[in-house]
């Protein structure tokens, strides 16, 4: 469903250290109404998955998508990109018909 790239798979990683959040956290990965093109990614860490929550690992990273996000993100490639330049999380999204210039939101 969602693949981690190693640069993104580094920094979850990291940031769950940081947080001192154990073994059963997941990134939580939702799509929700908003932002300028319409539809925006939502992430969180969160001690476990909601009952309505499909789960996927890659990378060694447990992610739990909420059910009605999963057909917006089926694809979707998480990637990290940090130093000077960089602008954090972004979303590879094969689905996205446009995005907007900051990357955050997207339309479908």
């Amino acid at each position: 469903m969602i693949q981690v790239s190693e640069s993104a798979r580094r920094k979850i990683t990291n940031l769950l250290e940081e947080e001192g959040l154990g073994s059963e956290a997941c990134l939580r990965v939702q799509v929700t109404s908003g932002g300028c093109s319409g539809l925006s990614y939502k992430m969180d860490f969160v001690a476990g998955p909601q009952a309505e929550d499909k789960i996927f690992s890659d990378n060694g990273v447990t992610i739990a998508v909420e059910k009605r996000s999963l057909l917006y993100l089926a694809g979707t490639t998480l990637e990290y990109s940090g130093g000077l330049n960089g602008k954090g999380f972004s979303f590879n999204n094969p689905n996205a018909a446009r995005t907007c210039g900051c990357g955050e939101s997207f339309a479908i």
